[in-house]
């Protein structure tokens, strides 16, 4: 199995001069779920993800730039989808199931994407695996403002295999934190916060992706094991999930395995996978 090739899905970006839009489109409705763990999250359809919502697929996932400004790139997306025939049949009606989830990267100048990048970057999916960095929902991302600093950070991807279960983790890595290996806490247990003891100026953050695999999955399932991509998050972010960042991910299950395994090893791929999304980024 080539871990370059998605599995069950294609990805596409539009890449603006200070921000820009990913679009992950399935090649079937895939069960999916999620979890904000955030404090300010920008999303669009993210309730219907809900186990208890009687939704059971979606088409595509929408990652832009641009906060709540951005989540009209879903839009173009959700077009993109209707014009092939995606989506649940209502009568003569077809509606593409396309949830959207926005980091806040409005930079001064910074436009954020539209409907018309969010169409192109649909358009742009493509199997294999592609460019990452500074492009797409990426294009803007910055981490490290709990030290007063703006680092430019991007979209990491990277995929993990047991057997013929494969998980990959699309990232968008824009948090209030940074990606650290070893905790600011001194041998005696006290926790250095890099300005002493006072927050820094915060103008956005959030740190969105998706994690997919071709296990089969029930909503439920997939709920967890978008839990565990936010235990990826917290290995390798400090510090993860505060009041300034709307930290979210999507779980989405394609099928297609053969094995069966336990959802608590599809969890635990999750969260070396995202940790390893976020590890493939270049900062600064």
């Amino acid at each position: 199995m080539d871990l370059r090739e998605h599995q069950g899905f294609r990805v596409g970006h539009w890449t603006g001069e200070r921000s820009g839009c990913t679009a992950v489109v399935f090649d079937e409705p895939a069960v999916a779920s999620g979890e904000v763990r955030g404090g300010a999250p920008a999303e669009r359809e993210f309730e219907l993800l809900d186990p208890s919502r009687a939704n059971n697929g979606i088409d595509a996932v929408v990652l832009g730039g641009g906060s709540v400004f951005g989540l009209a790139a879903a839009d173009g997306a959700v077009r993109y989808l209707a014009e092939r025939g995606r989506g649940v049949r209502f009568g003569p009606a077809t509606v593409p199931i396309c949830p959207a989830l926005g980091i806040f990267d409005l930079a001064e100048g910074a436009e954020p994407p539209t409907a018309e990048s969010g169409y192109a970057a649909a358009a742009n999916a493509a199997r294999a695996v592609g460019d990452w960095g500074r492009v797409g929902a990426g294009r803007g991302a910055t981490v490290g403002q709990w030290r007063g600093e703006f680092l430019p950070a991007g979209i990491g991807w990277s995929a993990v295999r047991f057997r013929d279960v494969v998980v990959e983790a699309v990232v968008v890595l824009n948090a209030f934190g940074e990606p650290l290996r070893d905790l600011p806490v001194t041998s005696d247990g006290v926790f250095e916060w890099p300005d002493g003891s006072l927050l820094p100026p915060v103008k956005g953050n959030t740190t969105i992706g998706v994690v997919s695999t071709n296990a089969a999955l029930s909503k439920v399932e997939c709920h967890l094991v978008a839990q565990g991509a936010h235990d990826g998050l917290a290995r390798a972010v400090t510090p993860p999930h505060t009041r300034f960042d709307g930290d979210a991910f999507i779980a989405a299950s394609t099928g297609g395995a053969r094995t069966r395994p336990d959802t608590d090893v599809v969890r635990a791929m999750a969260v070396a996978a995202v940790e390893r999304a976020i590890d493939s980024v270049e900062i600064g």
